[in-house]
């Protein structure tokens, strides 16, 4: 099994302007993207190892 550690820092992008808020969504889009096809090669029982289905995949990958 692996581990997905993101460290991403959104600190002050309100106050950058409209290319870095740009920027924030991309990311945060490519994180859920990046989450969903990890938790997505998992098989069933691994998931349910981590108390999680398939199911909960979606809504895991857009929590913030």
């Amino acid at each position: 099994m692996s581990a997905i550690d993101t460290n991403r820092v959104h600190g002050g992008v309100a106050s950058l302007g409209f290319g870095s808020k740009f920027f924030a969504a991309l990311a945060a889009w490519n994180d859920a993207r990046v989450t969903k096809n990890a938790l997505n090669r998992l098989s069933d029982r691994e998931l349910d190892d981590i108390g999680l289905c398939r199911g909960d995949i979606e809504r895991i990958a857009h929590a913030r």
